[in-house]
């Protein structure tokens, strides 16, 4: 983690692409699963007594909420994935910044418990996000192919 970090403000979680990119019709219940799995192994490796985990669960409890909110006038295909190719910048961009806000908000917040210095802690909250959200949008552009994947049993 240290060294996806920008002078000791803004910070990179990059284990939120985990739970953003998974495919849309997982079910809820291994969604928070899976969100409170990967939460807890970064609290693990980095003894953050469960901050991680809580924040990652609030997300994948928010994530399907999200969606929602953002179904394109035609609804999901069946085999939709969260690709910036596929689902367009807008909506990406919309998903992405909208959950990754809440988690560090989430992270940040209970990390200090304390509203003293709130503006130095949204500082923080927004550097992060907009330094996760620059490094989820490099990932998608790097490793998701810009072409529909298509299933042809020919």
């Amino acid at each position: 983690m240290d060294s996806l970090v920008l002078y000791s403000t803004g910070f990179c979680f990059i284990y939120v692409a985990f739970l953003l990119f998974l495919p849309l019709g997982i079910s809820r219940v291994w969604l928070l699963v899976l969100g409170f799995i990967v939460g807890f192994t970064v609290d693990i490796f980095y003894d953050t007594m469960g901050i991680h985990a809580a924040a990652s669960v609030l997300l994948a409890f928010l994530r399907p909420l999200v969606l929602n909110l953002l179904t394109p006038r035609d609804g999901y295909d069946s085999g939709d994935a969260v690709n910036i190719h596929t689902m367009g910048w807008r909506w990406f961009l919309a998903y992405t910044f909208t959950l990754v806000i809440v988690h560090h908000t989430a992270v940040f917040f209970l990390e200090t418990i304390s509203f003293q210095t709130a503006l130095y802690t949204m500082v923080k909250i927004l550097l992060s996000t907009l330094f996760t959200a620059l490094v989820m949008v490099i990932l998608q552009l790097l490793f998701f192919s810009s072409k529909r994947e298509r299933m042809d049993y020919r």
